[in-house]
């Protein structure tokens, strides 16, 4: 219904303009009316036009809705440009010493008409689509300046900053950088300008038969503008991509230390293998668009500036005519833009999916090959890549798409330009060199808008795929903020008062209301059945969690209170689910406490009882332990693990089921080591959770 009265209003307002115009040429043309009333034809031109505005606005309280593609709320400015740019166009022309008598005399004429109403549309386009955004833009600046208040209703609204705007404030730092890199990008656009400047100027010369020296000076320049602007360009490029790729490690780096730095329940909601996706390759994606693609973007956006200054100096009415057409031709891209983002989303989603499976698998590869399930994950995998190829697919279908109706505008505004320029040469408004320049800086103009509406939307695609990392980027840690207490001396008196738990899954609680003391300088053993909730008062103890109610004392002192680096280094926890690097063993024991030295890690293995074992491997403490511990065995996965915990000398060691995969002789090796290590060292003060099964 809104559509049908829009259509309406457009055809009713489109009517009585006709009818007015019709009266106004009716009048005009009437000897009696030019007898009475001589004017000058400028000023019949204006008194025309406000008569005209002046019935069109009157007819505003009759219309429901104003035309198709104007909003209401903007039809009086829109009618103040459908009558009035044919009027100041011709006063600027007329003061600039232009001759505008014949254009003048047919203002009123269908042909007019029909062009005000396209300049009317191109006009909006520009404001609406451009020129207000840039506006607001700039308000917006000067008043953050200024400190001018915003409305209460824009301040009740976040103000979300956009991706683009987030990538820009990582190349601030290089902002000297990227100035040299604008000035020779500049210097090397007006470089090529001279090619089609003094081709034209060839062409007068043999259409004159001019002398030979200015046909020797036209060459020359061209060869000097031509190679100086190719070396401005390489330096330019080399410049871009270095500062690039130090753009790309920083982004990459500060990615993986955000997501480094969440709370263990991310973790646990997250597969590894989005996050490993999302670090690299949604960086790497970002990375290369923005290294190559937005470097061709930006020569090809200083070019299109110049070759449009130079249009504008060999002829003003082609380049108006060339500028109305860009509105038509930008629209294309920017729709097919905004296709390509929200597909990109989804894609890298897919892919993040897909390097899950692969992950999972391969990190259990083991379990797969004995169950003789390859089967199965390799049709999981194709599942998910075939997600991918029907997204590709879309995407593929919009390239294809917006290429073909690039190419047909393109080729439109060729055909109107030759033509219009043709019968400018005809009438001696221009000369044939001029022609000549102006088609081939057209011609340019038109391969350099081509390939900003290729390269737009793939920087765009790499922009709308930078959502998901810069979520990673300003994503908060749901943890309380860090204590301050880091006392020299800690005695390891730990106490749970009422503490209830339960996890984010929603499987209810796993403590409620438990109290229990471990007292300092005392062995004490937490025993229950499977899922009681051992493990849970270890991670609440590490501060992976928060309780929902209760609290835990450290030394009389809430948990909380204290620094998390020095509870770190305070306690030591080894579970049962062993974790080691693929590095050497000699990394895994001094992991986080690379300052110790080889005499603490062999004294930590001794502890551990796993000493021998390892002085017995090919390479010793530097055999590599492989793919989360896989080249050694289960028991010594767990003594490496003990003396990983050992070697930090802490105050408080918790073993979660930690010796559940040692035999009974280097299980009691452990223990007596550990207990002498208690009533020897009574500085030391160790904790022990262990688990019954």
């Amino acid at each position: 219904m809104s559509k049908t009265s829009s259509l309406l209003s457009s055809l009713l307002f489109a009517s009585v303009d006709a009818c007015v115009l019709g009266l106004l040429r009716s009048l005009q043309l009437s000897p009696r009316v030019f007898s009475n009333f001589p004017s000058p034809p400028l000023a019949a031109l204006w008194t025309g036009e406000l008569i005209r505005a002046l019935i069109l606005t009157l007819l505003l309280p009759f219309l429901t809705s104003g035309p198709c593609w104007v909003p209401n709320s903007e039809l009086f400015q829109t009618i103040l440009v459908l009558t009035l740019h044919l009027p100041v166009y011709l006063t600027v022309v007329r003061v600039l010493g232009g001759a505008v008598d014949e254009e003048m005399w047919a203002w009123h004429s269908w042909e007019r008409m029909f062009q005000g109403y396209l300049v009317t549309l191109v006009s909006w386009i520009y404001w609406s689509q451009y020129v207000q955004p840039v506006l607001l833009s700039l308000f917006r600046s000067v008043s953050s300046i200024w400190g001018w208040k915003r409305r209460p209703r824009e301040e009740s609204k976040k103000p979300t900053i956009s991706s683009l705007r987030r990538l820009m404030g990582f190349m601030r730092p290089h902002s000297g950088r990227f100035a040299v890199i604008l000035l020779l990008v500049v210097l090397s656009s007006f470089c090529e300008m001279a090619v089609p400047k003094y081709t034209g100027h060839v062409t007068d010369w043999l259409q004159n038969q001019g002398s030979p020296d200015a046909f020797t000076e036209a060459i020359t320049v061209i060869a000097i503008m031509t190679v100086a602007g190719a070396i401005l360009e390489f330096i330019a490029d080399l410049m871009y991509n270095i500062t690039m790729s130090h753009l790309h490690i920083a982004v990459q780096a500060d990615v993986f230390q955000a997501v480094l730095n969440q709370e263990i329940a991310f973790f646990d909601s997250t597969p590894a293998g989005e996050l490993v996706s999302r670090i690299t390759t949604d960086t790497n994606t970002m990375s290369e668009a923005l290294s190559e693609k937005l470097n061709l973007l930006m020569w090809y956006t200083g070019r299109v500036v110049f070759l449009f200054v130079f249009m504008l100096m060999q002829s003003l009415k082609m380049s108006l005519l060339t500028l109305m057409g860009l509105p038509i031709i930008w629209f294309v891209p920017k729709f097919t833009a905004q296709f390509y983002q929200e597909i990109s989303v989804k894609v890298q989603d897919s892919l993040a999916k897909a390097n899950q499976v692969a992950s999972e698998t391969f990190s259990c590869i083991k379990t797969v090959k004995s169950f003789a399930n390859e089967d199965g994950e390799t049709e999981r995998y194709r599942r998910c890549v075939e997600d991918t190829y029907t997204l590709n697919k879309q995407e593929a279908l919009a390239y294809a798409g917006s290429t073909s109706a690039n190419s047909m505008t393109t080729l439109a505004m060729k055909v109107f330009i030759l033509y219009y320029g043709g019968v400018l040469v005809t009438h001696g408004m221009i000369s044939s060199g001029e022609l000549v320049s102006f088609v081939l800086y057209e011609l340019q103009f038109a391969l350099v808008v081509d390939a900003l509406m290729h390269y737009y939307p793939m920087v765009k695609k790499a922009v709308g795929g930078s959502g998901k990392i810069f979520e990673y980027l300003d994503r908060k840690p749901q943890i309380p903020p860090d204590g301050t207490l880091a006392p020299e001396n800690l005695e390891g008196h730990v106490e749970f008062k009422n503490v209830t738990f339960a996890y984010s899954n929603g499987n209810g609680d796993v403590l409620k209301n438990v109290s229990l003391e471990m007292k300092p300088g005392k062995v004490t053993a937490l025993v229950g059945l499977n899922r009681s909730g051992k493990s849970s008062c270890v991670k609440l103890l590490e501060r992976f969690y928060q309780p929902q109610d209760g609290v835990i004392l450290l030394d009389g002192q809430p948990i909380n209170c204290y620094q998390d680096a020095y509870l770190r280094q305070k306690i030591s926890v080894v579970s049962q689910d062993v974790a080691l690097f693929a590095r050497s063993v000699r990394e895994n024991i001094k992991y986080g406490c690379e300052e110790a030295s080889d005499e603490d890690m062999y004294e930590a293995a001794r502890m551990a009882s796993v000493h021998k074992d390892i002085t017995k491997m090919s390479k010793g403490y530097d055999t590599d332990a492989g793919e989360k511990g896989g080249q050694i065995s289960g028991g010594q996965k767990q003594r490496i693990a003990i003396a990983r915990a050992l070697i930090r000398r802490p105050t408080i060691l918790v073993l979660d089921n930690a010796t559940s995969d040692l035999d009974s002789r280097n299980e009691y090796q452990v223990k007596y080591f550990l207990d002498l290590t208690v009533d020897g060292y009574s500085k030391f003060g160790f904790r022990r959770f262990t688990r019954a099964s």
